[in-house]
């Protein structure tokens, strides 16, 4: 059998559900019979056609006994760069007064981070409003 965590990450939903219920050996009658919808539902998550809502995530979640984060996310996209993994590894063994400050450090990096992201996003390039309506000099010389 074929180890699908280790190539489904990259694909969609639908895709991701196919290749997690044929992992299991699940028809899509069977899929919908453990989740509880129609079977035609569990073939319009499989195309595409529709996205379950977040109790039919959890539901599909919980029949593929996995996490909703593994149908949602690609492996590697909500979790920290490996470097800072490693450095995560390193702060979990710290005592609880270390771990707080590590947590007041990063809480504040993040307010500084989001805040600088707003203020760059509501900046808007300072055209010269009166350059746009500044005659040339030849016929301003006419006027």
């Amino acid at each position: 059998m074929v180890n699908t965590t280790t190539w489904f990450w990259a694909m969609d939903l639908g895709a991701r559900l196919i290749s997690l219920r044929k992992a299991r050996g699940l028809s899509q009658q069977a899929m919908a019979d453990a989740v509880g919808v129609h079977v035609n539902q569990i073939k319009r998550y499989e195309t595409g056609a529709t996205q379950p809502s977040l109790e039919g995530l959890k539901m599909l979640a919980t029949a593929l006994h996995i996490t909703t984060d593994s149908l949602l996310f690609d492996e590697f996209e909500r979790g920290p760069d490996e470097d800072l993994r490693l450095q995560f590894e390193q702060v979990s063994q710290f005592d609880d007064e270390e771990k707080r400050v590590v947590r007041a450090l990063i809480d504040g990096l993040t307010l500084k981070h989001q805040a600088k992201s707003q203020f760059q996003a509501q900046q808007v390039p300072a055209a010269a409003p009166e350059a746009a309506t500044k005659k040339p000099a030849r016929e301003r010389a006419r006027a």
